[in-house]
């Protein structure tokens, strides 16, 4: 049971850090980090009901899979939030933070 609790807290920390942009929570990383523990839990209680019945390797395989798919919705959802300022040539999200087209951050 303690290593499948590692395994689950590693693979959900590890899949909110790749999401993550350095300048706090998005979608992206919200999502992930959501799809990660949703993950964890439904592969491990499948994990232990089917197969060999090893519920640490199905929580990891469970949080890998639920996270990516998580942030990839995140990040499409972050998409469809930006708006693009024709002016000043940079996109905007509704928080404030905005990003020239190359990725670098405006201001």
């Amino acid at each position: 049971m303690k290593k499948a609790l590692i395994a689950i807290a590693g693979a959900g920390l590890l899949t909110a850090a790749c999401a993550s942009d350095g300048y706090g929570m998005n979608e992206t990383t919200r999502q992930g980090a959501i799809g990660a523990g949703v993950g964890a839990v439904a592969g491990a209680i499948i994990g232990n009901n089917v197969g060999d019945g090893n519920a640490g390797r199905g929580a990891a395989i469970g949080a890998v899979v639920g996270g990516a798919a998580g942030a990839i919705r995140g990040s499409a959802q972050d998409r469809n939030n930006q708006r693009y300022d024709q002016a000043r040539g940079i996109y905007c999200y509704p928080e404030g933070d905005c990003y020239y087209p190359d990725g670098r951050r405006y201001r």
